[in-house]
């Protein structure tokens, strides 16, 4: 993180907040986690609720820290789904019942008396790896992040893309088999529907519907949606052939993505991060660095670095704070 007028004294809290829980943290100017919390978000209860409670995980995080939150001096939250990262207007949050037009920003910082800044999670979590992780040292970036679904953020110059209609970074969303199976958001062919795990797994069990052996021994014992990443990494290593073919498939055409990406814009770096990543780390990438390689359409010695991220669940918190930090430096003149 960047430095202040008061140095280490300054105290941002970072908020990672998600469908099911609820992960905030202090974090100092050198960008050191000085105390967290963790809460359920319980988003069946609404927007209000969700609110108190990011409230509530911000206190604890302030007394895990051994401050109160009037020695904050910004907070960053991290919320999905598409937003205004100016009014801190969160248009609509998948897995959010209730969650449209919701003023988070204005009513977190009523409610603590402190200056709140929301950006999209995913766009914080790859500023986290690009400040206090993986692409430190870099100045051009983009995240990748494979999870449920595919998300990700852009880094121009060191900042935070954010788009014309606030918008930038939906890699997940970009088309990479025309007429291909069908995407949550209701087209066809987009990489979260042909590479994301719950793409993974629907291929898996139509293979196994189809007669297909596998070595999944965990796939008929799961309800769908929760084949974790730990199981897909395992059955790879022991060499089930379904399971590999299905995530070779995805490799592929994560490798045509991260071409096109890197044929477009032509960053320093591409940073992979979520389960799957973590759960088989080279054993995932380095396919997709192969594809890549082959379909760039400029070939130079020096090729887009294509790496893991490193902060693991705490990439949102901390990207959140170097946001707070940023914006609050902004503002105050430091």
């Amino acid at each position: 993180m960047t430095g202040t007028r008061s140095g280490a004294k300054r105290r941002f809290i970072g908020v990672d907040m998600g469908g099911t829980k609820i992960l905030a943290a202090v974090v100092g100017a050198d960008g050191k986690i000085l105390g967290s919390a963790k809460k359920r978000t319980k988003a069946e209860s609404g927007p209000a609720n969700v609110i108190a409670r990011i409230g509530q995980a911000i206190h604890q995080a302030a007394r895990d820290a051994g401050i109160s939150v009037s020695e904050v001096t910004a907070v960053g939250v991290g919320a999905p789904g598409p937003l205004n990262p100016h009014t801190g207007v969160v248009f609509h949050a998948p897995n959010l019942p209730g969650w449209e037009n919701v003023p988070l920003g204005q009513r977190l910082a009523d409610e603590l008396d402190l200056p709140v800044f929301v950006e999209n999670d995913v766009n914080l979590g790859t500023l986290g790896e690009l400040v206090l992780g993986a692409g430190r040292g870099t100045q051009d970036m983009v995240g990748i992040f494979i999870g449920t679904g595919i998300g990700g953020g852009i880094i121009i110059d060191g900042k935070l893309r954010s788009g014309t209609r606030h918008s930038a970074g939906e890699v997940g969303h970009m088309v990479v088999a025309a007429g291909g199976p069908y995407c949550g958001c209701g087209r066809q062919g987009c990489l979260e529907a042909v590479a994301s795990r719950r793409a993974i797994e629907r291929d898996l069990r139509a293979g196994v519907a189809s007669g297909r052996e596998n070595l999944v021994n965990d796939l008929d014992r799961v309800d769908p949606g929760q084949l974790t990443s730990k199981v897909l990494a395992r059955a790879c290593r022991v060499g089930c052939p379904l399971t590999r073919q299905v995530i070779g498939r995805a490799q592929w055409y994560l490798g045509l993505h991260a071409a096109s990406i890197v044929n477009l814009l032509d960053p320093q770096m591409l940073v992979y991060g979520g389960g799957l990543v973590e759960a088989m780390g080279e054993a995932l990438l380095t396919p997709i660095r192969t594809v890549a390689q082959q379909h760039l359409i400029h070939q130079t010695s020096t090729p887009v670095q294509i790496v893991a991220a490193s902060l693991g669940d705490s990439s949102v918190v901390l990207g959140a704070a170097v946001i707070a930090q940023r914006h609050w430096a902004t503002a105050s003149g430091s």
